[in-house]
């Protein structure tokens, strides 16, 4: 029997259809030879996320985003997702769905795994959704705290623009610079003063120091005991002295203590001073000289 050449065209294009078909669904991820669970999710705000995208528990991919549709019966409420997951897969009693946004767009699925020992959700069942304070929501969050920083910085950028304008900064640079010279020129003084004069006064100090302590050997040498007790001698004999001189008894005494002496001495110097005024104003009666002689009475 032969066939003819239209019946081969069109089996080639079913069967290149079929191809197709299956190609497209393996590049979605979608496996038509494995068996699967549906589950249902709402949430109010899908997030950019797309048909065929993966679906996560515990970072590991367990099945696909199937379809996306709105909730036209509940405006609202938000979209409703439906996904496929591996079929016989265990999801526990308070398992959530949340959605992570990508730092370069896109979002993915991520259901946060319970741990309800015993009941689990059936194949049809919705599974709760709930928020995730992921990275972008945490960048969210940043975003005022960045934009402070960028005015606080703009801020900056324009003092620095207004200080970089002043004239007086070529002065100040200037002056910095001769600061920086005087310091370099001190620097080297001071190395120098380090390196010469530094040793020339510590071999200074050391002579002082030996002559300190051949000093200190030579006074060690010394008879102090002896001296002292001489000196002590001495001020026994100025004591003494000083007793006598205090005392009445003896002629020193009496002359430093008896004020009888200076009564008489202040009288005697009181004569003395009447009689050369009354010799100053009648010299005639003590003093008698003539030229010619004396004349007989």
């Amino acid at each position: 029997m032969k066939i003819s050449r239209e019946v081969k065209i069109g089996v080639s294009g079913i069967i290149a259809l079929v191809l197709l078909f299956f190609t497209i669904k393996f590049l979605q991820g979608v496996s038509l030879f494995h068996a699967h669970d549906t589950y249902y999710i709402n949430f109010r705000n899908a997030k950019a996320l797309a048909k065929s995208s993966p679906v996560y528990a515990d970072g590991y991919n367990v099945g696909i985003v199937s379809d996306i549709r709105y909730d036209y019966e509940h405006p609202g409420r938000g979209v409703i997702i439906k996904i496929d997951v591996e079929h016989g897969m265990r999801i526990p009693m308070g398992t959530q769905a949340v959605l992570d946004e990508a730092m370069l767009g896109g979002c993915t699925l991520n259901l946060m795994m319970g741990n309800h020992p015993t009941e689990r959700y059936s194949t049809g069942d919705t599974i709760p959704s709930g928020e995730n304070n992921g990275l972008m929501s945490k960048a969210a969050a940043f975003i005022p705290k960045l934009e402070m920083t960028l005015t606080k910085v703009d801020s900056l950028l324009t003092s620095l623009n207004t200080l970089a304008s002043d004239p007086n900064l070529k002065k100040i640079l200037a002056n910095a610079e001769t600061v920086t010279a005087n310091l370099d020129k001190s620097s080297r003084d001071l190395n120098r003063l380090l390196e010469q004069d530094v040793p020339q006064m510590a071999q200074t100090f050391t002579k002082a120091g030996e002559g300190v302590t051949q000093l200190t050997d030579k006074l060690n040498g010394l008879d102090l005991q002896g001296t002292m007790a001489r000196v002590d001698g001495t001020m026994d004999n100025l004591k003494q002295m000083s007793d006598r001189l205090n005392s009445p008894d003896n002629t020193v005494g009496l002359l430093l203590n008896d004020t009888s002496l200076y009564t008489n001495l202040n009288q005697t110097v009181n004569g003395a001073s009447a009689l050369v005024e009354d010799l100053k104003a009648h010299p005639k009666r003590y003093v008698h000289f003539s030229v010619f002689g004396k004349k007989d009475k």
